[in-house]
């Protein structure tokens, strides 16, 4: 192996020094399957071998590796052994996947006639560093580890771009997740073929953006991505006011997490994804962003997050967010009555958290917020959480109704009392009933 390949490969040698290889991805010990099973032409590539070098560890393992030849026989084998999950991403390129219960391992045959070959088709340096788990041989051609150290992320070449276009959109997401900046010449480029991103089917757009999303680390790369073109054809109303407002969203985030986050708010998960790392799945912070990207107009914003095959409960969540949000900023200049706050909790629900960050990325002050905070944070609270002291049957029973919609206007009705405090026990709910039924019973 030539000395340009092994390039840096002292990176390594501080990691496996500082950390110990034994705790690094790159050590087979750390693998759900034995090091036998793989060829000896193995090489472990992409993100899990730059994140190797980085010291980077994560719970749950992703692991890809290339092999000159019968990538879909070993992992069938590995599969049938170990009694994993087996899926064949693709037959025609010989790419397969087995899936552990903590980890999931890609096999892909090698592109080209040699391993530098393959390295070369990929999209930025720092993901085109092999290692071989049988010698420790590093093999880094396009110099990937200086990239590393000057914590950049350069593509390789235009065209590995033009091949996949959500390579563009994912230069952001990758610099946000390393903490990295973006090559000059890279960011040129991607300007240059932004228009290129729409034609990637949009579940794996929403990916990316999803992470960008759900982290503050992704707000100035979603602004950088949105400034060189990538959002305008999936976020047509974005403006530069509605990226402003983010970061402004991050920093209500910030405050409210200090102020009631061990009490209930980032276990409601509206900091958190509720997926891994991926940037899928649903945070009350995420839906708070995605309000400010939609328009305004709530048919054009449904319209823009089902393009991007956002699910119908998350789409609701925006909507919600969206119609909401005057009224809740209205607290800032007179309280809401009981009524009016039993109103926006009937029908904000359990989206009230990303109202929240909203309304404060808007203008409002946490302490005009506060008190809605407290007592959505409250189960009990008749008034956040209203429930009727007897249920339908009961009134049916004691009645002598019959189901309908008159049963619902009645609990309701109750529900509102109780918000309002006019009344709290059973007995007292049944009273008001009583009432508010005698009017249409028939003349004794």
């Amino acid at each position: 192996m030539e000395q340009t390949y092994l390039l840096e490969t002292h990176l390594f040698e501080d990691i496996a020094r500082t950390q110990g290889l034994d705790a690094s991805v790159l050590s087979p010990q750390t693998w759900p399957f034995s090091l036998d099973w793989l060829p000896r032409s193995t090489y472990l590539v992409g993100g899990n071998v730059r994140d190797a070098l980085l010291g980077r560890r994560a719970d749950y393992l992703d692991l890809d590796f290339v092999m000159p030849e019968g990538a879909v026989k070993v992992a069938k084998a590995i599969a049938t052994h170990y009694q994993a999950g087996f899926v064949l991403l693709d037959a025609e390129r010989q790419i397969a996947r087995v899936v552990f219960e903590k980890a999931t391992v890609d096999f892909a045959q090698q592109v080209g006639d040699s391993l530098e070959e393959d390295l070369h088709r990929r999209d930025f340096t720092v993901n085109a560093i092999a290692y071989s788990p049988h010698t420790q041989e590093v093999l880094d051609p396009l110099q990937g580890a200086i990239a590393l150290r000057q914590q950049v992320i350069q593509m390789i070449a235009p065209e590995n771009l033009k091949e996949d276009p959500l390579r563009l959109l994912r230069a952001y997401r990758q610099a946000a997740q390393l903490g990295f900046t973006l090559e000059p010449n890279t960011r040129k480029t991607i300007q240059h073929l932004a228009t290129l991103l729409q034609e990637i089917a949009a579940e794996r757009v929403q990916g990316e953006i999803g992470y960008l999303l759900s982290t503050a680390k992704g707000t100035p790369f979603l602004a950088m991505a949105w400034q060189d073109g990538l959002l305008k054809h999936w976020f047509p109303h974005a403006t530069a006011i509605g990226l402003q407002q983010l970061g402004q969203i991050d920093e209500a985030a910030v405050t409210l997490s200090k102020t009631w986050g061990a009490t209930g708010l980032e276990l409601s998960g509206w900091l958190r994804d509720q997926h891994k790392t991926s940037g899928t799945g649903r945070s009350w912070l995420k839906i708070s962003k995605l309000s400010c990207l939609v328009s305004p107009e709530p048919s054009r914003a449904e319209q823009e997050l089902w393009r991007l095959k956002y699910s119908r409960a998350e789409i609701q969540a925006v909507l919600t967010a969206i119609h909401w949000l005057p009224q809740i900023c209205a607290v800032e200049a007179e309280p809401l009555s009981l009524r009016d706050q039993y109103n926006l909790f009937r029908g904000v629900g359990s989206a009230f958290p990303a109202l929240a960050a909203l309304a404060m990325a808007w203008g409002t002050s946490l302490a005009a917020i506060a008190p809605l905070i407290e007592r959505f944070l409250q189960p009990e609270d008749p008034v956040a959480h209203p429930a009727a002291p007897l249920t339908g049957k009961d009134l049916m029973t004691q009645l002598n109704l019959p189901p309908g919609r008159q049963i619902g206007q009645l609990l309701e009705a109750i529900q509102l009392a109780r918000a309002e405090g006019e009344i709290e026990t059973r007995q007292e709910a049944l009273e008001l009933a009583m009432t508010l039924v005698k009017p249409r019973l028939p003349s004794q």
